[in-house]
């Protein structure tokens, strides 16, 4: 009898993933202010929801804190991609502080429509996980406008004044799917609500959906690295249950990658999340590698070019220097 030839043992790797262009204009802004003012340098909140990236950040000399209440008055606070609050901004200018504001731009767009629509006199269902500081952000631009959509189940309690002046704005981060069925639900509800002018789910939660979709119905195993505070990175994990994989699992590091998951799994993907260096991509291709997963195919069904500038009252002090 012939010896049965070993199964090849390969990795699939979605592209893109990992760093969007808000996450990079974010971290890079806290960088280039410790480079151009020095430490410390305070954050509100994370300034991307990863782990590692904070942990990368303080060792520098960034200094996250909650609330701005706890930035001592007369220094520079960077405030996170996910955005704030006017409320927010108000109090920073109160006790004196430096502000960079490191909101992606993408949710700054949608801060722009919740005030344009509010000021319109329109109901606003802003579909978003509650606690969430995207939502919370949006929220505070027109809070006796705005009402949270949270699941489907929340769209039976919904009562607006005006069902003629309806319309819905979405958390960034939202997974597509999620996002397009409860809009369904909601217009079965309220036929003549109105969509926002342009798609409010960001481009690279798109992406990295629709290449986790297409690694997932081609592997057993899909493993997302990113953050549990990281609705982005926890979306792509339901994203490959839903579209083939077997299980599909959320870590921070290689390390904590189980043995166990591997049995029997002869093809893993590999994605991640958006606020996720790629350092730590590599870092479970290694391990994966060492575990004699070592044949890695890259799988690109889109192609990612967008770029943002860092914030301006950044910009203005790097160009004075």
């Amino acid at each position: 009898m012939e010896p049965k030839t070993p199964t090849t043992r390969r990795v699939l790797v979605a592209k893109p993933r990992g760093y969007c262009a808000g996450v990079d204009r974010a971290v890079v802004a806290v960088e280039k202010a410790l480079e151009q003012y020095g430490a410390p340098i305070y954050v509100r909140k994370q300034i991307v929801h990863n782990t590692h990236v904070v942990k990368t950040l303080e060792a520098k000399g960034a200094i996250f804190v909650e609330e701005t209440e706890e930035v001592p008055e007369g220094e520079i606070v960077v405030f996170s991609a996910h955005g704030v609050s006017p409320a927010v901004h108000a109090e920073a200018e109160q006790r004196q502080l430096r502000t960079i504001d490191a909101t992606c731009p993408l949710v700054t767009k949608v801060h722009n429509e919740a005030k344009r629509f509010a000021s319109q006199d329109y109901d606003i269902l802003l579909i978003g996980h509650e606690g969430h500081e995207e939502v919370e952000g949006t929220s505070g631009e027109a809070p006796d406008h705005i009402q949270l959509v949270d699941g489907l189940d929340s769209v039976d309690r919904l009562a607006v004044k005006d069902p003629s002046k309806l319309v819905w704005l979405s958390q960034t981060t939202l997974s597509v799917d999620e996002t397009v069925e409860t809009v369904a639900r909601l217009k079965e509800r309220f036929p003549t609500l109105i969509d926002p002018p342009s798609d409010d789910i960001c481009y690279a939660t798109q992406n990295r959906q629709v290449a986790v979709k297409e690694i997932a119905a081609r592997s057993q195993l899909v493993i997302v690295v990113g953050s549990e505070n990281s609705s982005n990175s926890k979306r792509l994990v339901e994203v490959a249950m839903d579209h083939g994989a077997d299980a599909s699992y959320l870590v921070d590091y290689a390390a904590h990658i189980e043995d166990s998951w591997l049995e029997g799994v002869d093809t893993v993907g590999v994605t991640s999340g958006a606020s996720v260096p790629e350092e730590l991509v590599e870092e479970v291709l290694a391990h994966l590698a060492a575990r004699g997963f070592g044949d890695v195919e890259e799988v690109q069904p889109v192609d990612e070019r967008v770029r943002f500038a860092l914030p301006h009252e950044l910009r203005k002090d790097l160009r004075v220097g």
